[in-house]
């Protein structure tokens, strides 16, 4: 199941519901690229306000790579040629392949997010979640109740999974939502706080070793002795 909310709820029209085809492991292998960046492109970005920000977590299928714009080892001579020749870097004939390569490697910028291109052709930003920190994802609380509703009215038949689905995607109502983000927002602030305070620290530290440093470089080995 793939869906976005808003403080306002389930985006309309953004449900994608499909069967996977493997019995085993984890659901997330149920997903691919194509799958997500056609729901992306066709069920959410339609439904969402230009100038958005989504905010996604860092599933594999979020994070594919633009690889093919950039030239890379196995790209053929032609290929780096007409690369630094499109981008205006300057090459000599008798250059090898493998200098090429190690000239566009080096000219070349980082490749980039699929996702983010097509989210900025569209006027939408794309804003990630640190690794493993589900509780800053607000859709996650939603999947929780969807589930906590299937396994309390499960018969273990997909009709009767599919029957209920419309129920549990209901119990996640606006108020549900805004409470969510609400506390999500809280959790941030929290975060910032910490960091603040480890800042703090670090700034503490760091301004006594370089003090520590300054006395032993004027004063050697006479100040630790002293010191003990």
């Amino acid at each position: 199941m793939v869906h976005a909310i808003t403080e306002d709820g389930w985006v309309g029209g953004a449900q994608l519901v499909f069967e996977a085809k493997k019995r085993t492991g984890d659901y997330h292998g149920q997903m691919n690229w194509d799958n997500f960046s056609t729901w992306f492109e066709t069920q959410l970005l339609p439904n969402i306000p230009s100038e958005a920000i989504v905010i996604l977590d860092n599933a594999r299928y979020h994070n594919v790579l633009d690889t093919e714009s950039i030239p890379n080892k196995s790209s053929r001579k032609e290929q780096l040629r007409a690369w630094l020749t499109r981008n205006g870097y300057p090459w000599r004939e008798d250059m090898l392949k493998s200098e090429l390569s190690e000239l566009c490697t080096r000219l070349a910028p980082a490749p980039e997010f699929k996702l983010d291109q097509i989210a900025e052709q569209h006027g939408i930003s794309i804003l990630r979640t640190p690794p493993y920190h589900p509780e800053l994802q607000p859709i996650e609380t939603c999947w929780a109740v969807l589930k906590n509703h299937m396994a309390d009215n499960c018969d273990f038949t997909m009709a009767g999974l599919r029957k209920r689905l419309p129920e549990a995607f209901a119990k996640v109502t606006t108020s549900t939502c805004k409470a969510i983000i609400s506390k999500v927002f809280e959790q941030e602030e929290r975060y910032w706080a910490e960091d603040e305070k480890l800042d703090e620290i670090y700034s503490e530290n760091a301004e006594e070793e370089y003090l520590g440093k300054d006395a032993f470089e004027s004063q050697g080995d006479e100040f630790y002795l002293e010191a003990v």
